[in-house]
């Protein structure tokens, strides 16, 4: 019989690609995913129409604070947590969601799992925003200090699942940074970006231009993600960056060499809770996960142009 896991957020832009990966190494995948509408569920549901294709995945369309835990995670010996309400800006405005969907939910799952006799492991999808504006590059050992509330929910959740670390259950947090390419959420900048660049429109600009990210490549983070299961860590945080330090401006330019032509660009103020700059120290997920990241920066914006661009592609064929 082939082991079973649960991935929780199985239908997002992560979860899924980590999903399809779990099943193509031979693993039985139960998915959690209750198509919030944090951006089109639509995408969500297409996702988890995909994973239905396969015989080993079998779909639970629930909330993780509602769900029952206990019959759900009989025989589960891994669960890969990626569920949460992600997003900085609209976290001001819709905090209680947060706390929902990243803390309470967080907290329910974990408390299943040290319950649950088959679990052995629980690998945790934080976030690099729980470092706030911290010194760089980001080491896991420093103070963490968000300055959103999202990043404050990121960092409770990921303190309850390193807390209940113990004989019975291990547990990791992967500290993702910026995780982008195809399939990418809607609400994020290189997406809105491609798109707008694509539809021959404007680019809106948050800030001058000089704000920067350690970009991942979302194949990288699954792989990052996949070596936490078996590596030997349990109660640390890790964090796994693309090793893609890119300014915004950098962004719009390459963006105009992937496309051969300029792109309309429109500066607005910069945006509350958002970051200056985000790299990180990647000591631990090479010394911890013998991982180290795969495609570089160029390439995986490529390539999510060629998906935006084949999408487009496809909705014009159907209209």
């Amino acid at each position: 019989m082939p082991p079973t896991c649960m991935v929780t957020g199985s239908a997002g832009f992560i979860g899924s690609r980590l999903a399809s990966r779990l099943l193509a190494d031979g693993w039985r995948v139960i998915g959690v995913d209750a198509f919030t509408d944090s951006y089109d569920p639509a995408e969500k549901r297409a996702r988890a129409t995909d994973l239905a294709r396969h015989p080993g995945y079998r779909h639970l369309p629930h909330d993780l604070a509602t769900l029952s835990l206990a019959g759900s995670l009989e025989g589960v010996s891994a669960v890969f947590h990626l569920a949460g309400r992600a997003g900085v800006r609209d976290s001001f405005s819709l905090t209680s969601a947060y706390l929902h969907d990243n803390v309470a939910a967080t907290e329910r799952l974990v408390r299943a799992a040290q319950r649950a006799p088959s679990v052995r492991r629980l690998v945790y999808a934080s976030s690099s925003s729980v470092y706030g504006d911290a010194a760089l590059p980001f080491r896991e050992d420093v103070e963490a200090a968000p300055i959103s509330p999202y990043g404050q929910t990121k960092l409770e959740a990921e303190q309850c699942c390193l807390a209940a670390s113990g004989d019975s259950l291990e547990t990791v947090a992967l500290r993702y940074f910026t995780v982008y390419g195809p399939g990418q959420r809607p609400d994020m900048a290189l997406r809105r970006f491609a798109e707008a660049a694509l539809a021959g429109g404007t680019l809106h600009l948050f800030g001058d231009g000089s704000q920067s990210r350690d970009f991942t490549f979302v194949d990288d983070i699954v792989e990052a993600t996949r070596r936490a299961l078996d590596a030997p860590v349990a109660g640390l945080a890790v964090n796994v960056g693309g090793g893609s330090r890119v300014t915004l401006t950098e962004v719009v330019a390459l963006l105009e060499e992937i496309l051969g032509g300029p792109v309309a660009v429109r500066r607005e103020p910069f945006a509350q809770g958002d970051v200056r700059h985000t790299v990180a120290d990647r000591t631990r997920a090479s010394t911890l996960l013998g991982f180290q990241p795969e495609v570089a920066f160029r390439d995986g914006l490529a390539a999510e142009v060629e998906w935006l661009r084949n999408r487009n592609a496809d909705v014009g064929r159907s209209a």
